[in-house]
């Protein structure tokens, strides 16, 4: 259920203004410090003077060193204590200038910044105090124009770190932070800041999905922790002209990576001027089913790190974005000063903010570039190479550390069509937990791997979760289900959707796996019930999966099998139709193993009567997987008497002509074999 409002008039207030006119947002902190020419003694005050934090401690042994031997003079998240009349001062210069949204000086306010400093044990208090000074401010405002508030965004900056790429070129699984650190970092600054008197959070200028879905993750524990929340909001930030965030994803993907926050806006700033974002917000407001906000820098930082663009040009530019309905909150962010902010108040005055567009309910996943499931989509190829449970080659690769190798496997599947890849690292020889977590760190350093989204597979939740942790982008978690009873696994789900992952339900409950067509339709339809209606898990992020088990083993009850599932998806996809239906596919060939002409077949043949029936995903070897109209005539009968179960003497009729067929693959086709004749370079190629 969604936690209440702290504050319901307050926020009713805001969602009023909002639904009036782009709201005002303020401009630059930093460029407002610069022009006061502070020097080393204001950024310490008496407080910090002699190198130590002299009230928080009886005599210097016990004192915390703060700064000691570094200069503090740039920490201007530290003058919020040390000079608080030169914060608030810039807080009502805004203010005046025409901001309805005032940020807190809170931008490096994290333990995971102000270590550089050494004053990390100062996050909290840097928090509440900049959260007060500038609720003190728009009070003070607010008091003067009543029929207008005022609103404070206590600011949770991307940190100096990142979660999602390595620092050392030499090592690119390597990380200087990680999930769980970077979540209570920003547990103890959104306390310090709610504490301080924020009406709403933000999260702002992300540069690292990863990083602000960790601070998400962080914010949602607090809220949970107060049985309440605030409004909450997110900006990314395109770091340059291609269209990507530093960590590579685009603006889309970006979003459908932190969606799951139910953000208040979302929005864009930093790196870029207006001109440049143009584009960018322009993809965020089709794809974003909730308010838009945008504060770019002055233009593009010249040669000395300044910012040219005046007022009146930045004004002109951001008028344009809110008469092509592109905006709800407007500001500023490096270069700006209050001059710019007043230009571009005048600027947009009148025009109406941009209606929240009505989205359809579509699986949205994301890698480093955006995956929506859309109905044009007629099947899902999910790579399944990269499974040590199912691959030899790969898991031979990762059992002995041939992560370059095994690397290439899972590249090999995306070049080959897949538009998932499933990584599964379950197997005794291995720490399953070290091995997914590693892997994913390599993949998320190779583009052309971590475009698409990427599957967690596994049946312990310690290495889903470990899983969870390292992914920046939306992904599918396969699979959780009933075994272990409800609480077990709402608990789980509910973790699988604060991460942001769609999550795969396998036909298993309290009894056993389902292997009749009753039982997998019972199982999912229950599961179904508890997701959406004690969870809200949405519809079109829940994907079942009714058990493919093998066929043609020579046990008759074996042998509806295949019939029963393919049944099964046609009747859960017209029960629930935003859901999915997927599968490990080659499960169903398992008794056939080792004649591999005969296995494709068999999987073939499955899958044009599961697609036709309801099956739009599955795990497949992205590739290797011929047509069902290519087949041997002889083959395909014999198979689909097999597999829809129409002949109880299939298996034996298959079995009596397996040989003959993996024969007829092996043999030397002239044809197949005249690349043996092509120059040097044209074979290697």
């Amino acid at each position: 259920m969604m936690l209440p409002w702290k504050d319901p008039a307050r926020v009713s207030a805001l969602e009023n203004a909002l639904s009036q006119r782009i709201l005002i947002l303020d401009g630059a902190m930093g460029t407002m410090i610069q022009s006061h020419g502070l020097e080393e003694a204001d950024y310490r005050g008496e407080r910090f003077q002699d190198g130590f934090d002299i009230l928080h401690a009886s005599d210097h042994t016990h004192h915390a060193e703060c700064g000691c031997g570094k200069d503090l003079k740039g920490n201007n998240d530290l003058l919020s204590i040390t000079r608080p009349d030169v914060i608030s001062g810039i807080h009502r210069q805004y203010l005046l200038a025409g901001a309805d949204l005032i940020e807190t000086n809170t931008f490096n306010a994290t333990q995971s910044s102000q270590s550089d400093y050494r004053l990390e044990h100062l996050a909290y208090e840097l928090n509440r105090v900049s959260a007060r000074l500038a609720r003190d401010a728009c009070d003070a405002i607010s008091a003067e124009t009543p029929d207008r508030p005022r609103f404070v965004i206590g600011v949770l900056g991307p940190t100096s770190r990142t979660a999602s790429s390595s620092p050392d070129v030499n090592d690119p699984a390597f990380r200087n932070t990680d999930f769980d650190t970077l979540c209570d970092h920003d547990r103890e600054a959104a306390n310090g800041l709610i504490d301080g008197g924020a009406d709403i959070l933000m999260v702002e200028t992300v540069f690292d999905t990863l990083n602000a879905k960790a601070a998400v993750f962080a914010i949602d524990e607090v809220f949970l922790s107060r049985g309440w929340r605030l409004p909450l909001m997110i900006s990314g930030t395109i770091t340059d002209r291609s269209g990507r965030t530093l960590s590579g994803q685009t603006a889309e993907a970006f979003w459908y990576s932190l969606r799951h926050a139910k953000p208040m806006a979302v929005g864009l700033n930093c790196a870029l001027g207006a001109r440049d974002l143009r584009a960018h917000l322009d993809v965020l407001s089709e794809s974003a089913d909730t308010y838009i906000s945008c504060h770019p820098n002055a233009g593009l930082p010249n040669a000395f790190g300044g910012y040219d663009e005046s007022p009146d040009q930045m004004a002109e530019q951001l008028r344009e974005f809110a008469h092509s309905g592109l905006l709800n909150i407007v500001g500023g962010c490096c270069g700006t000063t209050p001059e710019h902010i007043r230009a571009i108040a005048d600027a947009v005055a009148g025009a109406s903010p941009r209606a929240i567009p009505k989205l359809p309910a579509l699986t949205r996943l994301s890698g480093l570039q955006p995956f929506v499931i859309t109905p044009n989509i007629n099947f899902v190829n999910v790579g399944e190479r990269t499974n040590v449970t199912g691959s030899a080659q790969f898991k031979k690769l990762v059992v002995q550390q041939e992560y370059d190798k095994a690397l290439s496997v899972a590249k090999q599947q995306v070049d080959n069509g897949a538009q998932i890849i499933d990584i599964n690292m379950d197997d005794g020889m291995l720490d399953s937990e070290a091995a997914m977590s590693h892997f994913l760190r390599l993949v998320a350093s190779e583009p052309d791997i971590a475009r698409v989204p990427v599957m967690i597979d596994s049946s312990k939740w310690s290495v889903i979760e470990t899983g969870l942790k390292w992914v920046q982008g939306k992904c599918v978690v396969n699979s959780i289900s009933l075994k272990e009873g409800e609480p077990e696994f709402l608990r789980q789900a509910d973790l699988i959707r604060r991460h942001g992952a769609a999550v795969v339900i396998m036909a298993f409950d309290e009894t056993g796996q389902a292997e009749t067509l009753e039982r997998k339709v019972a199982i999912c339809s229950r599961a179904y019930e508890l997701l959406t209606a004690r969870l809200n898990f949405a519809p079109e992020d829940i994907i079942f999966d009714p058990n493919i088990f093998a066929i043609g083993t020579g046990i008759s009850e074996h042998n509806s099998y295949a019939a029963a599932f393919i049944e099964a998806a046609g009747e859960l996809r017209q029960r629930f139709p935003l859901s999915h239906v997927s599968g490990g596919v080659s499960n169903v060939s398992f008794s056939f193993r080792g004649n591999t002409p005969l296995r494709e077949a068999i999987h073939a043949v499955f899958l044009y009567h599961a697609i036709r029936s309801g099956l739009d995903m599955g795990i497949v070897n992205a590739g290797g997987m011929p047509l069902y109209d290519d087949l041997d005539p002889e083959l395909r009968s014999l198979v689909e008497a097999l597999v829809l179960n129409t002949d109880p003497d299939a298996t034996e009729k298959v079995m009596a002509r397996a040989a003959a067929f993996q024969s007829a693959r092996t043999e030397e086709d002239p044809a197949l074999l005249a690349w043996r004749d092509w120059p040097v370079a044209d074979r290697l190629a």
